[in-house]
């Protein structure tokens, strides 16, 4: 779940200089078929995985019986190997590998190279790291479809192979979203120099082991993110927003895949990693977090501390019942509704209340790519505690949702949402931002990148002369020939098959500001990318190319009128074309929809 969109476009950054721990020898670790199933040993001991991803506190994950971390990729990941040994952890080091959706070509057998040696230089440079565990290949390259592509799965086990070569005592894991489609076959018969099946499941997680035998496994697993179902996983109600269970249901989620499809799998599960030990807005704010931004436990940590230490904290989260709502959760702009919650704390301390109304995101899909937090509604909250919430709705139809954090007195919290809709027609006020002094909290994303990605690099805070506000776009294409073009969609990697994007009728034009670093630099540029033979295309498509770009700020615009503007998922797209013996540098600026 996880994104790195430019882990792999980073290249070769991190791999520069030696680890400041450095052994002659590392711990060794094995991977044995014995009479009763698979099992893991390091150092010669039996090792069973009671790990977590994410980047909160490792002296906590420790302090709660953990004894492993997972990593997605090894890029600049020294100081995190070294604070793992000196606390006692071990680390599964990720080795990112290159999605299709993000535009890495593995029919291009530049790319697939050049992606193979940064793997063969981070398994150099970690392979005698005490902390190292395992090696993850991957995370979810395959794909969200049917994972069958053999591209994919032969660059997967060349590298697996490699690291064989290079390092013989640390087994090699690759990692898919589920177990779906062709999966367990590829990872079985494509991929014999992969020793672990590392699996990323949550709703499906106390199923797991069950539909893994069914489907044919017989590798050994490890559950490499699990957690409470998904977005995509859960019934959408009547506006086609998902309910998002409570921190306490979360808690109980957990326990259930940990009971059934880790410790409730003796020969087979090698262990597993709890998603996510930290925060993470996806979905929603609260959706995978284990923690709040601000630190606070939810109940999950009580969970894993007493599954992974077999004893839980002495001071507990508090519990949160499902949210109600005193009439409809469908209400006119403006109007006032009444909120009721249930919150304990098992101690019996005093509670206190946080509520929040945010914008809903309408982002329910799989791939984690990140996502800014949605803003409060100020002035929303009339009237909150923890037995409820009055509000005001606001004016602006459309869909909402109501957050409850109830704390208390230990560093514990609970969480609970409520969707609510404002009902009238929804409207894409004008003029509409594409950029404006960064990424974040923009309503799409430039995750759709495409051609020569290896030369690219993108950057929204670039402060060298914005046209105006704080930041420009800089776009830098080193290739010498062909081309490179980024995207942005909505939601994240959106090519058509999911749905999303914005009705923008009205709009005549889409203006931006541009420049050359020298002027003479060549972009083709546009609004709408999707063809109809995906089932949710962009409802209109404008392309304006060959536009050769001078040395100051000039105005740029796609023109509009007449285009069926009603479901944009591609907000814009601009492609650079390679300038032989130079790069090709180009500035953007306040790219917006206009009426």
């Amino acid at each position: 779940m996880r994104s790195a969109l430019g882990a792999f476009l980073l290249g070769f950054a991190g791999v520069a200089s030696m680890p400041s721990i450095v052994l002659a020898e590392a711990i060794p670790v094995e991977l044995k078929q014995t009479e009763t199933g698979w099992q893991l040993s390091r150092g010669g001991d039996p090792y069973f995985i009671r790990g977590a991803g994410g980047d909160a506190s490792m002296s906590d994950l420790v302090a709660a019986g953990a004894n492993s971390i997972r990593t997605w990729d090894a890029d600049g990941i020294d100081d995190r190997l070294d604070e793992a040994h000196r606390l006692g952890l071990s680390v599964t080091v990720g080795i990112w590998l290159g999605h299709e959706r993000h535009g890495f070509d593995y029919q291009d057998a530049a790319q697939v190279r050049k992606q193979f040696e940064r793997a063969r230089e981070m398994v150099l440079r970690y392979k005698d790291h005490p902390a190292v565990l395992l090696w993850g290949v991957g995370n979810e390259m395959e794909g969200f479809e049917a994972g069958d592509d053999p591209a994919i799965w032969r660059a997967v086990n060349d590298i697996a192979a490699m690291i064989k070569e290079l390092d013989p005592h640390h087994p090699t894991m690759t990692v898919t979203a589920e177990i779906g489609g062709a999966r367990i076959s590829s990872v079985h018969e494509r991929c014999p120099d992969i020793d672990i099946h590392g699996i990323n499941s949550y709703g499906g997680g106390p199923s797991l082991v069950e539909r893994y035998r069914k489907g044919g496994g017989s590798k050994p697993i490890v559950l490499t993110e699990f957690g409470p179902p998904g977005a995509w996983e859960v019934p959408k109600n009547a506006w086609g927003v998902p309910p998002e269970p409570t921190s306490t249901e979360k808690a109980a989620f957990y326990r259930q895949t940990y009971e059934t499809s880790i410790a409730g799998a003796p020969g087979l599960a090698l262990g597993g990693y709890a998603f996510t030990w930290g925060s993470k807005m996806e979905a929603t704010a609260t959706w995978f977090g284990m923690f709040l931004p601000d630190g606070s436990r939810l109940g999950a940590v009580d969970v894993m501390t007493e599954l992974w230490s077999g004893r839980p904290p002495a001071d507990l989260a508090p519990t949160v019942e499902p949210l109600t709502v005193a009439g409809e959760p469908e209400a006119a702009p403006g109007d006032e509704l009444e909120v009721r919650a249930v919150v304990a704390d098992p101690e019996g301390g005093a509670l206190r209340a946080q509520w929040a109304l945010r914008p809903e995101s309408s982002e329910y899909v799989t791939g984690g790519d990140f996502r800014a937090m949605m803003p409060d509604i100020e002035g929303a909250v009339l009237d909150g505690g923890p037995e409820g919430a009055k509000i005001r709705l606001p004016q602006e139809p459309g869909p909402y949702r109501l957050f409850l954090y109830a704390y208390d007195e230990g560093g514990n919290a609970a969480t609970a949402n409520v969707p609510l809709l404002v009902k009238g027609e929804r409207r894409t006020p004008l003029p509409f931002h594409v950029y404006r002094d960064g990424f974040e909290g923009m309503p799409w994303v430039p995750s759709g990148w495409s051609g020569a990605t290896d030369e690219l690099t993108l950057d929204g805070q670039n402060q060298d002369g914005p046209y105006e506000g704080e930041a420009s776009i800089k776009m830098r294409f080193t290739g010498e020939v062909g081309w490179v073009s980024v995207a942005w969609q909505h939601p994240a990697n959106n090519w058509g098959d999911q749905d999303g994007g914005f009705d923008l009728t009205g709009a005549t034009a889409l203006d931006f500001r541009a420049r050359g670093a020298y002027g003479g630099e060549r972009i083709d540029f546009g609004v709408g990318l999707i063809g109809d033979d995906k089932p949710h295309p962009d409802s209109g498509k404008k392309m304006v190319k060959g536009t050769v770009l001078e040395r100051e700020w000039q105005r740029y615009s796609v023109p509009l009128r007449g285009l069926e503007m009603s479901s944009i998922k591609t907000g814009f797209v601009v492609t650079l074309v390679a300038r032989r013996g130079s790069a090709v540098t180009v500035y953007l600026d306040d790219i917006r929809f206009v009426r």
